[in-house]
């Protein structure tokens, strides 16, 4: 935390020094526009490029930005020395107290947050500020240890220590916090979209019947869910496999976790996880499985052909499940597989696609 703190200090220093100085101040940050974000073919995440904003007080707007920095430096140097910390909500309305260095949104003080984190290549929650939602859900045979809250370590395994809802990921998954030490007998790690296929896959077993370590990942995955993932990922060396709906939209979560966001490129090196493979549903499994299915609105048709130009799906296999769902015009969820019985999706659906991956 020392060290994080010391960066945001140093940009306080070369404000004060800039004001001492007679100087107009100014700080330059990488442009945030899609403009601006490349896709690393090497690393196989989305990057800021070089273009640069310069935030001056020569502009009232860019004034009052700088002079919210400075309020925000302080408060997060204030936290550090208290051992405290805040939710994002929280500072939104500690800028209160700020006069004309109040935020007027939370979107003004979430995207000063993540400057932050660009200028100094520090994250978030090295900053204290944690979010407002809860982790994600995990449960299998993994044992790790986490450092509570008297920072004691406390050693949890997500299948014998915990209830059916499995352990909680909390908002700081960094090696301080989380260590993993034993991943017994599994055989891949399969991050779910939806909680109702969370827990069908607990109530019937699954983790245990196929080794597999279960991840309810809630829809579009928080930050502390994709790093979570990345880094037991790379500890294990298990294939994480990402089991969504058959739509535009769950495909772009798919693509969050393996290729990163365009929202978090900064820190997409240590979010995303390239080799991520994904394990449906596919519009091949609508035809495939019959499975009930509603046809695409003119939003989704839309999001399908952006995606045909998204370079994280350029692949001949995405091209081709692309092309198939705009020409049979379908849409379909998880849950349609109980369509054949509670039992399917763990007795039928998952092996074959399992079996078809080699995996188990």
């Amino acid at each position: 935390m020392a060290s994080a703190v010391t960066e945001l200090e140093e940009i306080a220093a070369q404000i004060y020094e800039q004001l001492s100085t007679g100087k107009i101040p100014e700080m330059a940050v990488p442009t945030r526009s899609k403009n601006n974000i490349i896709f690393d073919e090497k690393s196989k995440v989305w990057k800021y490029g070089n273009s640069e904003t310069t935030r001056t007080a020569k502009k009232l707007d860019g004034a009052y930005m700088l002079l919210r920095t400075t309020y925000l430096l302080d408060f997060i140097r204030e936290m550090s020395t208290q051992s405290k910390s805040s939710t994002l909500r929280e500072l939104y309305y500690i800028s209160e107290a700020w006069d004309l260095g109040k935020f007027h949104a939370q979107d003004e003080s979430n995207k000063l947050i993540e400057d932050l984190e660009i200028v100094t290549h520090f994250q978030r929650e090295d900053f204290k500020i944690r979010p407002e939602e809860d982790g994600a859900k995990v449960l299998g045979d993994v044992t790790l240890t986490e450092i509570n809250r008297k920072g004691q370590p406390m050693k949890i395994n997500c299948r014998n220590d915990v209830g059916d809802t499995g352990y909680n990921i909390p908002y700081n998954v960094e090696e301080n916090k989380i260590t993993f030490d034993d991943f017994g007998k599994s055989t891949c790690i399969i991050a779910i979209e939806t909680g109702g296929m969370f827990d069908r896959l607990v109530e019937n077993g699954f983790d245990e019947t196929h080794e597999a370590i279960l991840v309810h990942i809630k829809g579009q995955p928080a930050r502390s869910t994709r790093r979570f993932l990345q880094r037991m990922h790379q500890a294990s060396g298990l294939p994480l496999l990402l089991f969504t709906d058959a739509d535009p939209w769950s495909y772009r979560i798919y693509s969050s976790v393996a290729y990163g966001a365009i929202k978090t490129a900064h820190i997409s090196h240590i979010l995303a996880t390239p080799s991520a493979r994904y394990l449906g549903v596919t519009p091949s499994d609508i035809i495939n499985y019959e499975l009930p299915a509603d046809e695409l609105s003119d939003r989704d048709k839309s999001a399908l052909k952006s995606i045909l130009t998204d370079p994280r799906f350029k692949s001949k296999y995405w091209r081709n499940e692309i092309e198939l769902q705009l020409e049979i015009n379908k849409k379909s969820e998880q849950q349609a597989l109980a369509k054949y019985g509670l039992d399917f999706v763990t007795n039928t659906y998952l092996p074959e696609k399992l079996k078809e991956m080699n995996i188990g």
